[in-house]
């Protein structure tokens, strides 16, 4: 039920391209009109050494005669059940795909009769670019400061005997600058630069193919079939001969044949698809809606799934997708991405939400791992800036765990250390509750001791640690959160929703974890906490009470988030089956900033609260809308709020539909809590906590099928259609 994408026409640029990927590594694949095949290969570690996550090369396929030159049928066709781009022309079959397990690129190439086949890096970095006039153009957070912002040419290795090779080599690096203006020079001691000596390129070969030239690969005579292999390469080497002897290693390790390859790269994305699924059926004709929003919800699905599995989490803002999409005001090459090379965890964290109804646990380990690498920073930073113990991570930052400079501030005069000249994110330290929130979601899936220990608890300790001691108390003790902030929105607050809800939410899971696994310290220091939190904020309009963004907060907001609604997602204290459910309801229906499209939630948080019709129509409006006009694939959203594709906007719609079917509170499982069965049909299979799976059928507004694994927790569903939500 997976739809292929199909195209009868080549395209004209990478904004033409489809995508692939094993999560890892990732190609933006389209075919010119006189039948060339060029591709942008990515790499989900190929940092540069201004802390840009850029392309690894472009290469470029050529036939003779070209695949269009005859004239007759061509299609070039995205197959999702096994993550293959497949084009056929002249009579000529050319499969691409991304090996599941290996970090390279197949090419495959038949023809009826014989050809020739060239294959060839076709590079345009070819020489030192500077920023231009606002610098944010090359590298956004680094502009406005001392740096000299130049973007370096590839590295194309000379005379290698029956390949191509190129690189691209960091000779020098921005982290000891990050640590040094923001305070942190001496942590330079305990850890290494991550950027500088890193090395990434590829090694572009095959059997039957001789050298052209430095670039170019060409086949040795007519052939009907070829096979050619990108291996794709990121390491920190002491020198360049190091990196080129893994490189040429990896490109020369015997391997099974394409055939066996093929198989178990196959026999993967069988079992990735077969994991969950949720496929929408109209119960009347509704112009191709129902159908889309599957479809769309897969493609999104896929496009995580093609970034996710490396070192690093996802991009937000397009990913390992990049291309030369020439939006309005931002024409820049296939590098360029809105925000630059920093992670926004406001943006980066929908993806992964929306993983774990998916079942999708593995896609989750790079965002786990990056943080927790993030750690000892953390806990450094907070003592340097602030003096005591804990841990908080930035809004905005690097990888490696730094501020970015432009929005720490590079002009330091009249301000002490830790003061952040971005007020947008200067006290906005929610992040870390809502990562705790994430891994104890992962946790009640998965029961996974190893993660729990080595990620979550660290973690949890350090950021609790930090809320424990960065406030004051009031003078009967409780804790008052101040000077605070309430998102990007509000900036002067005291006690403000997300981070009060946030606390509120995880102190109660965190007692409850396994004792086993915490300590008496972690007990005592828990229940201090909750003792002494303060209430959430609320007040009165029409007379109702509702949720608040905080406490008290500066009249005009700077931002256009719905603060108050952190207590329905991602801290889960208002909602179906839950106390409260009309606060929550009145609070979503005055909410200051009513939209959808990009990062927004209202699809979701009307979902969470049972309102049956606003969630399928956000859900709707969304998928049909916020595309990239100048995308020929219509997954690639965006620019939105974000870039190309934007992953926030096809991630929170997903999130939106899954909770339109199901949501757990406690042990029980709520199916259909805000589904339009009148209108739609749905065969599903989801992933709940405590490692059950729920599979099933809706027809007619009858459920025909259900399956709950374990079978003890079906007697835990709860089929809402035709209930009183209010009464759950």
């Amino acid at each position: 039920m997976i739809g292929d994408v199909i195209w009868t026409t080549p395209g004209q640029t990478s904004a033409d391209s489809l995508p692939l990927g094993n999560g890892n590594i990732a190609a933006n694949v389209w075919t010119e009109p006189n039948g060339d095949i060029v591709l942008y290969l990515a790499k989900n570690d190929a940092w540069d050494h201004l802390g840009r996550l850029i392309k690894i090369g472009r290469l470029r396929l050529r036939f003779t005669p070209g695949l269009t030159a005859a004239g007759g049928p061509f299609e070039q066709r995205l197959s999702l059940a096994d993550a293959s781009v497949v084009i056929t022309a002249g009579g000529a079959t050319v499969r691409l795909w991304i090996d599941a397990h290996w970090p390279r690129l197949m090419i495959e190439c038949t023809r009826p009769t014989p050809g020739t086949v060239e294959a060839s890096l076709d590079p345009w970095r070819t020489a030192p670019r500077a920023a231009g006039p606002q610098a944010v153009d090359l590298a956004c957070g680094l502009e406005g400061g001392p740096l000299e912002l130049v973007a370096q040419p590839d590295q194309v290795v000379p005379a290698e005997p029956g390949a191509v090779i190129w690189y691209q080599r960091n000779e020098s690096s921005v982290w000891p600058v990050c640590l040094e203006q923001q305070g942190l020079g001496e942590f330079q001691a305990r850890s290494a630069d991550p950027l500088r000596h890193r090395t990434f390129g590829g090694c572009l070969a095959g059997p039957g193919f001789v050298k052209q030239d430095d670039h170019t690969l060409t086949a040795t005579g007519p052939l009907t079939a070829a096979t050619l292999t990108v291996t794709v390469h990121t390491a920190q080497t002491a020198t360049v001969a190091e990196w080129l002897g893994q490189i040429r290693g990896l490109s020369r390790a015997p391997m099974p044949t394409p055939a066996e390859l093929w198989r178990d790269h196959q026999q993967w994305w069988q079992e990735f698809w077969a994991r969950s699924y949720l496929h929408v059926e109209a119960l009347a004709p509704d112009w191709g809606q129902a159908a889309m929003i599957s479809q769309q919800s897969a493609w999104q699905r896929y496009l995580v799934a093609c970034c996710s599995r490396g070192l690093y989490p996802v991009k937000f803002n397009g990913g390992l997708f990049t291309a030369d999409w020439s939006a309005k005001d931002e024409t820049h090459d296939a590098d360029y991405r809105r925000w630059g090379g920093g992670y926004w965890w406001q943006n980066t964290r929908l993806p992964y939400w929306a993983t774990l109804a998916s079942g999708d646990y593995d896609l989750l380990r790079p965002l786990f791992r990056m943080y927790r690498d993030q750690l000892p920073l953390a806990e450094h930073r907070t003592r340097v800036w602030f003096r005591h113990g804990g841990a908080f991570f930035p809004e905005t930052q690097f990888f490696w765990g730094t501020h970015l400079p432009s929005n720490y501030g590079w002009d330091r005069a009249g301000k002490p250390v830790g003061e952040v000249a971005n007020h947008y994110i200067g006290r906005l330290y929610l992040g870390g509750l809502e990562l705790v929130a994430l891994m104890l979601e992962t946790y009640a899936h998965t029961h996974d001791t190893a993660m729990l220990d080595h990620e979550l608890l660290p973690i949890a300790r350090a950021v609790l640690e930090f809320y424990a001691q960065h406030y004051a108390r009031d003078p009967d003790g409780t804790l008052r959160l101040a000077p605070a902030q309430a998102l990007e929105t509000w900036w002067d607050t005291e006690n403000p929703m997300p981070d009060v809800a946030g606390l509120h939410d995880l102190l109660p899971r965190l007692l409850a974890l396994p004792t086993a696994q915490v300590t008496a310290a972690d007990l005592a220091a828990w229940r201090a906490l909750a003792a002494c939190l303060p209430p959430l904020p609320t007040c009165t309009t029409d007379g109702q009470r509702q949720l608040a963004p905080a406490e008290k907060h500066e009249a005009t907001p700077n931002n256009s988030e719905n603060a108050e609604l952190y207590a329905v997602f991602p801290f889960r204290l208002y909602g179906l089956g839950r106390p409260g459910l009309e606060v929550g309801r009145w609070t979503f229906a005055q909410r200051r900033f009513p939209d959808t499209g990009g990062w927004r939630q209202d699809g979701l948080h009307a979902a969470l609260l049972g309102l049956t019709e606003t969630a399928a129509f956000y859900v709707a409006k969304n998928f049909s809308e916020g595309g990239y006009a100048g995308a020929r694939f219509k997954g690639f959203w965006g620019p939105n709020y974000d870039w190309i594709p934007d992953f926030d906007h096809g991630s929170v719609t997903q999130l939106a539909l899954q909770h339109m079917l199901v949501q757990t509170v406690g042990d029980k499982i709520y199916l259909f809590p805000a589904w339009p069965a009148e209108r739609w049909d749905v065969a599903f299979k989801l992933h709940l906590p405590g490692q059950t799976v729920i599979e099933g059928k809706l027809q007619r507004g009858q459920l025909t099928q259900l399956t709950v694994t374990p079978a003890e927790r079906r007697r835990d569903v709860v089929v809402v259609l035709g209930r009183d939500k209010t009464k759950l």
